[in-house]
């Protein structure tokens, strides 16, 4: 029987467990003790903002890659958890695309209702984790950084839900080394304003350079330049904007690209991706992957092939996030409280075969997001997750990847219907160019109101 359950991170996944279990505790379920584990002062993961880099005041490598002034890259209404919509934290309709500080009051009003916060430990990493054989149990140990303490305890299950978004991948350019200007990974990126009237050169073409590189633009920076690895992203970009092939060099402040072609550049950020990061785990529990929609070693996306008490949640790459993280919540805890059986060895094996060359077969995002689509229809017919329509949240994704390609400076101010309401999003009082306040009261339109 399954007495004590670890959760690593209480961002998003490590919430939609604890959501998850204290779900089944309110519906009668006997379930186990649940201590989560926490390393930064607050949950809500890489949703909370610190105008930190590098270490934090206790000297730990700072967690968070949120940015002043990220808004969602994506409709609201594809991440809402079925459970708790945004009508009914906000009490009101609001529009589909909200800024970072609006959608961290909406992960954070879920848990509190929940009542979860006494199973949380904050400002307590997790050090490391062993796995005794004879016991059948792990052993955790993390510190506790206000009291300058380590402890360790015992615990049947782990569940690793610190994210894959927060440790940098950084490559090196010839003569990157004397480049005269700012330097910096998208991690380390806090503010755009710090970019106006310079020319920005981004080194990547994924989710961050486009979204930084609109952002420094939207606060008034001279030029944007990407320099993509593989393809360009191709949007329709207003004037400043241009996209070059690899980066090769840098000579002072002028870069050479790929093609020959060169730019006289102010600052670099390296949109370059992260790495899946476990310091606390040994090399036989520690997942080893790419930026993956299925990852290799885990079992419905989830469970740890050779220890299945080892549970991960939100390592994929991800189209689905917050509602996709309360999936694989659910299938584990049900797994956990006896009511999912695990199949034989062999049969996961053979279910991951299935899944992986599914997904190495896919060419285009359409493709991708109906990959991810059936992965999450699977999760959940197994669940008594309240009912996603996840065909619509496919459909809503879809227009979103049309709206992007028609106006990357516009698609922001678009409206989408609840999947759960059917309720339609108003349209946000301020263009998303013009809106350069991006807190929760300007965007509910509170201080208007007041006035």
């Amino acid at each position: 029987m399954v007495e004590r359950v670890a959760i690593v991170g209480a961002g998003p996944s490590g919430l939609a467990a604890l959501r998850a279990f204290e779900t089944a505790r309110r519906a009668g379920a006997d379930v186990p003790e649940v201590v989560c584990f926490e390393k930064q002062a607050n949950w809500g993961g890489l949703w909370n903002y610190t105008w930190r880099t590098g270490l934090d005041e206790f000297g730990e490598p700072v967690h968070g890659s949120m940015y002043r002034y990220l808004w969602s890259n994506g409709p609201k209404e594809c991440l809402e958890f079925a459970d708790y919509g945004f009508e009914e934290h906000f009490g009101r309709p609001i529009p589909s695309y909200p800024p970072r500080a609006v959608l961290h009051d909406y992960i954070a009003g879920r848990v509190e209702k929940s009542g979860v916060k006494a199973y949380v430990r904050f400002s307590t990493p997790v050090r490391h984790v062993s796995f005794d054989e004879k016991t059948q149990t792990f052993q955790v140990t993390a510190k506790d950084l206000v009291a300058d303490r380590h402890v360790t305890e015992s615990f049947d299950v782990v569940i690793v839900a610190n994210g894959h978004f927060s440790v940098p991948n950084v490559p090196a350019f010839p003569g990157i080394d004397k480049f005269p200007g700012r330097v910096l990974h998208a991690h380390d990126f806090r503010s755009a304003d710090e970019f106006a009237g310079k020319n920005v050169l981004l080194v990547g073409s994924s989710y961050s350079a486009e979204d930084i590189g609109v952002q420094c633009y939207k606060y008034g920076a001279r030029s944007i330049t990407f320099s993509y690895r593989t393809r360009p992203m191709g949007f329709h970009w207003p004037d400043g904007f241009e996209e070059k092939p690899l980066l090769q060099k840098l000579s002072g402040r002028t870069a050479t690209f790929k093609d020959g072609s060169t730019k006289e550049v102010d600052a670099i950020v390296l949109c370059t991706g992260y790495q899946h990061s476990f310091p606390f785990l040994p090399d036989e529990l520690r997942l080893k992957t790419a930026n993956r929609l299925y990852p290799l070693g885990l079992y419905k996306g989830i469970f740890w092939q050779d220890n299945p008490k080892l549970i991960y949640i939100g390592m994929q790459d991800q189209y689905y996030t917050f509602n996709m993280f309360d999936a694989q919540a659910w299938y584990a805890r049900d797994v956990v409280l006896g009511r999912i059986a695990l199949p034989s060895a062999e049969e996961q094996a053979a279910d991951i075969a299935v899944w992986r060359a599914r997904e190495e077969a896919l060419e285009n995002p359409f493709q991708q997001i109906d990959f991810q689509t059936d992965y999450v229809r699977d999760l959940l017919a197994a669940t008594d997750y309240p009912h996603l329509d996840v065909d619509r949240v496919a459909e809503l994704f879809k227009e979103w990847e049309h709206h992007k390609q028609e106006g990357i400076l516009t698609y922001r101010d678009r409206s989408y219907p609840s999947t759960l309401t059917g309720t339609l999003a108003p349209v946000h009082h301020t263009p998303w160019i013009k809106a350069l306040d991006d807190s929760l009261e300007a965007f509910l339109g509170v201080r208007q109101a007041a006035e």
